[in-house]
């Protein structure tokens, strides 16, 4: 297979269609660069550039079609290119700011698209993102910002009475788990489980689980987690839009 080095290389990840392919077209011609187009499922070593191949200043840069690929997918992607420096990830059709911090929560992203995007803003920042860029609108980087500075404020001080270990459970609880799985991570009794997060619905003035997680979203700056398998399995140049 030939390469064309020191050219943008972007992989579509999404389902073909006519206007998948349409969009390819259009990106290809602007950018002039070489598209390809794969199904979740199908992105191989033999689509991106072998290890080593490219030039220290290549960058490969995937798209993931939202619209087309499921949460499960997008973490399968992300697993698959986790070791290679030369990747940039990035989403596409992005409902919203809301849908984009979900996604951010449990994807290492460089680039974000909404789906209201012109192909003319889409072109500029795989442009950006091909140069090892970044790519996000501004909003979104003031609410990681903020998120950020409410975390490192957080660590040094109690939430609401909180203990540590009530902290913890609520990030589970945030994250999906059951009782039971808490109870296994945490190596404890799910009657002490339960004790706990009796307490935190106390201390917190909430009814159930979902009040418990918006309470720590809107609190504590927790991004929308990922599912629970993820918490409890295993142990530049920035180009920015208004």
């Amino acid at each position: 297979m030939t390469y064309a080095i020191g050219l943008p290389r972007v992989i579509l990840v999404t389902h073909r269609n006519v206007q998948s392919q349409l969009f390819s077209d259009y990106i290809a011609k602007h950018l002039d660069c070489t598209v390809t187009t794969v199904a979740a499922g199908d992105l191989s070593d033999t689509v991106l550039w072998p290890m080593g191949h490219a030039d220290p200043g290549d960058s490969q840069v995937i798209l993931i079609d939202a619209d087309h690929t499921s949460d499960d997918e997008m973490r399968s992607l992300q697993d698959q290119v986790s070791t290679r420096p030369d990747v940039q990830l990035a989403v596409i059709n992005l409902q919203h700011d809301d849908h984009a911090i979900q996604v951010l929560s449990f994807l290492h992203l460089r680039g974000i698209f909404y789906r209201q995007d012109s192909l003319e803003i889409i072109s500029k920042g795989i442009g950006c993102l091909s140069g090892g860029g970044l790519w996000m609108p501004r909003r979104i980087m003031t609410r990681l910002i903020e998120f950020f500075r409410r975390q490192q404020l957080n660590s040094y001080r109690p939430a609401n009475g909180l203990t540590q270990r009530e902290l913890e459970i609520l990030g589970l609880i945030g994250a999906g788990a059951s009782n039971q799985q808490i109870a296994t991570e945490l190596f404890v009794s799910e009657h002490t489980v339960k004790s706990h997060i009796y307490n935190i619905f106390k201390k917190l003035k909430v009814n159930n689980r979902l009040q418990a997680s918006n309470w720590a979203r809107e609190h504590l700056g927790a991004p929308p987690p990922g599912r629970p398998s993820d918490r409890l399995g295993t142990r530049n140049t920035l180009e920015s839009r208004t």
